[in-house]
């Protein structure tokens, strides 16, 4: 159905929390006349909202009695109640709210889940209340929301009333981060559309707001604060639909938290902080590691956007050239794409700009003068170049914002301006800019953040616009899972793996070498054994009849009623490949280099599952050691079509079949002659980790 329109104008259809962030009433149960108290700056605050405010406390003068006796004059126009009531009495106010029509409420108090047993108790009679009612509930313990341009200020943070309307919505699980940012993208000179904490989340939750956002026509860009995830599949579907028409930037909570490994291999290295900020950029947001990244990308983001790309070319003009320098080392590290200006583009420089400077990209202008804008132009209109970052300290000579407007650069393509100088003369260039709508950064560091961000949303929305591997059907094999089975299962998915055979006794492992030939590897076999190395179940190198003999001593005495006999492959570089199913996120696949490196460094790639075939190749481009795949010192070069087959064959066999909690192969490694899967572990959700 096609939306309504106003004035020629496309109108949002509604939201579910449309009650909450554009209420037709509202009203403030436990208000209060003492200054000071959450009940008296709730009202102060909600004052400046257009439209009709109600008041109630059963002793406070001029006040109404009861909730019913507020509903009762408002005749049902109340759809926000905001409850500064203690945790005892909240669950109690919000059936009196929903008996009388409301359908959102606002619960700053603490004293819930996070107070010990009492506080659970609280918690739980407020989800009951909310479960049984209908009324949509944000919080507890949350300091607010808060909608500039609706002069909708429910927060008792008496700063919020000095924030200008803008661009950015900050979606955060703590009220006092959503506020700290507000504050920051304030001084940056970025105005905010909706700002929401969410608190305990007891319902409304981080995916319910992405989701409203989605028909925002206020909000351009979304800065997303992660501490926790409930519903990880909700949390990505409201990513992925959010990223697709506004960009989303996400700063996740957790680096060191190590708190709960999972036993395996594969469970370790796929931590809570590292697989969420992985699967958020598998969904489109953008990521960052701090809050002066978050307001330096969101800052970029709240002007044109790139289109979708997976190498975007940014150009990068500079006043100076010290500090261009910065930008362009920052970008590079970054991995941005600053191709060389054309010959035709380096000519038309040259006509403006001095001869001993730089004009392949970056641009060296020396310094700023007449004709800087015929070369912001001829730089834009280079065919290698989607963006374009400038870089000055504020001179009488040239003022940059209005030189980018008459280039016309910021008309045809994403200009990014980066400014430094006296404070002053800062704030009146960033108030220029805001006028002609060109974002503007202060720092070289941060304006390379901005352009990076920029690229980055542009590299995830054309990751996105790949379709998915179908999963085959599960070839119909059954454990138990020992590594024979294993190998099995990665052959019928189309993983490579060596010549084997299974050895009941001494006499059929002596048949095998001579079957299959030296050198070859002889491991203890049994599916209860995940890691054989550990108990000294593996002998590589095995050659004559007599290294047999011993081998197989060896791992009968260590307990082995049969052994592997295995053809050794060839020399590589060893990867682990590993698919698992997350608490939070469902399937995820995992791809790291094999060994220490991968434990040790952390040096893995996550993805969730299903994925495309170049979402899956791609993978390896995360990786910090990636260079040892593609042919270093002589070595062997990775095939990335041959890498994604396997991907997406593990990861997909997790789909098929619900009954295998994780697949391992470990090492999977490189060789000339590509991929070979040496070992390989299967895990039922049965089997005791």
């Amino acid at each position: 159905m096609t939306p309504p329109t106003t004035a020629g104008h496309a109108v949002a259809a509604p939201t579910a929390l449309d009650s909450l962030f554009a209420p037709r009433g509202v009203m403030v149960v436990g208000a209060s006349a003492t200054p000071g108290k959450l009940g008296a700056v709730m009202a102060q605050s909600l004052a400046a909202y257009d439209a009709p405010l109600y008041l109630v406390n059963s002793r406070g003068e001029g006040m109404h009695a009861s909730v019913g006796d507020a509903l009762a004059v408002a005749r049902g126009a109340v759809d926000l109640a905001v409850l500064c009531v203690p945790a005892t009495a909240t669950a109690q106010a919000l059936r009196d709210c929903a008996d009388g029509g409301v359908r959102a409420a606002l619960v700053c108090a603490g004293g819930f889940g996070e107070a010990g047993a009492a506080g659970e108790e609280h918690q739980r009679a407020v989800t009951a209340a909310v479960q049984e009612t209908g009324i949509r509930l944000l919080g507890p313990n949350t300091s607010g929301f808060f909608l500039p341009a609706r002069r909708l200020l429910a927060s008792f943070v008496p700063g919020v009333a000095q924030l200008a309307a803008g661009p950015v919505a900050v979606v955060a699980a703590s009220g006092g981060v959503n506020h700290a940012l507000a504050f920051r993208l304030q001084r940056a000179g970025v105005g905010v559309s909706l700002c929401v904490g969410l608190g305990a989340g007891v319902d409304i939750t981080t995916s319910d707001v992405l989701e409203h956002l989605v028909g925002d026509d206020q909000t351009h860009v979304v800065a997303l604060h992660l501490e926790t995830v409930q519903d990880g599949p909700a949390l990505l579907r409201a990513v992925r639909r959010l990223s697709a028409v506004k960009p989303v930037v996400a700063l996740v909570v957790g680096r060191s938290d190590v708190a709960e490994f999972a036993r395996s291999h594969t469970g370790a290295l796929a931590t809570s902080w590292r697989t969420t900020r992985a699967v958020l950029r598998q969904a489109g947001a953008v990521l960052v590691d701090d809050e002066d990244a978050l307001v330096d990308a969101v800052t970029a983001l709240s002007g044109r956007r790139l289109a979708p790309s997976p190498a975007p070319g940014v150009a990068v003009i500079t006043g100076q050239a010290g500090p261009g320098l910065l930008v362009a080392d920052a970008l590079q590290t970054a991995g941005v794409n600053l191709p060389r200006l054309s010959g035709a583009t380096q000519a038309a420089i040259a006509e403006v700009l001095p001869p001993l400077t730089f004009q392949a990209n970056p641009v060296d202008t020396g310094r700023p003068g007449p004709g800087f804008d015929r070369v912001v132009a001829a730089v834009a209109a280079d065919p290698a170049v989607d963006a374009v970052a400038i870089y000055g300290l504020t001179e009488p000579v040239v003022d940059l914002p209005a030189t980018v407007v008459a280039s016309g650069a910021a008309d045809e393509l994403p200009v990014l301006l980066g400014v430094d100088g006296p404070a002053h003369d800062v704030d009146a260039q960033r108030a220029a800019a805001r006028e002609a709508g060109i974002p503007l950064i202060s720092g070289p560091t941060a304006l390379a953040r901005g352009v990076a961000a920029l690229v980055d949303d542009a590299k995830g929305r054309f990751a996105l616009s790949h379709d998915v591997t179908p999963a085959q059907p599960w070839p119909g094999l059954a454990g138990p899972w020992d590594e024979v089975g294993a190998k099995e299962l990665l052959d019928a998915l189309g993983v490579r793996t060596p010549p084997r055979r299974r050895c009941r006794d001494r006499g059929e492992a002596l048949d095998a070498l001579e079957a299959l030939g030296g050198p070859v590897a002889v491991k203890l076999l049994d599916a209860a054994v995940l890691h054989k190395t550990e108990v000294g179940g593996v002998h590589l190198g095995v050659r004559t009849r007599d290294d047999m003999e011993r081998a197989v001593d060896s791992l009968v005495a260590a307990g082995a009623r049969e052994v592997l006999v295995e053809t050794m492959a060839a020399p590589g570089v060893d990867l682990i490949v590993g698919a698992r199913r997350d608490p939070v996120f469902g399937p995820v696949l995992l791809l790291g280099l094999g060994g220490t490196a991968a434990e040790v460094l952390a040096d893995v790639a996550i993805r969730t599952v299903p994925l495309s075939d170049s979402a899956a190749a791609a993978m390896v481009d995360d990786l910090q050691a990636r260079r040892l795949l593609f042919g270093h010192r002589g070595g062997p070069t990775l095939d990335p079509t041959e890498l994604a087959r396997v991907l997406t064959a593990v990861g997909n066999a997790l789909l098929v079949n619900p009954d295998v909690a994780e697949i391992e192969v470990n090492p999977l490694r490189l060789t000339a002659a590509g991929l070979v899967a040496l070992d390989a572990v299967v895990v039922t959700d049965e089997h005791p980790h």
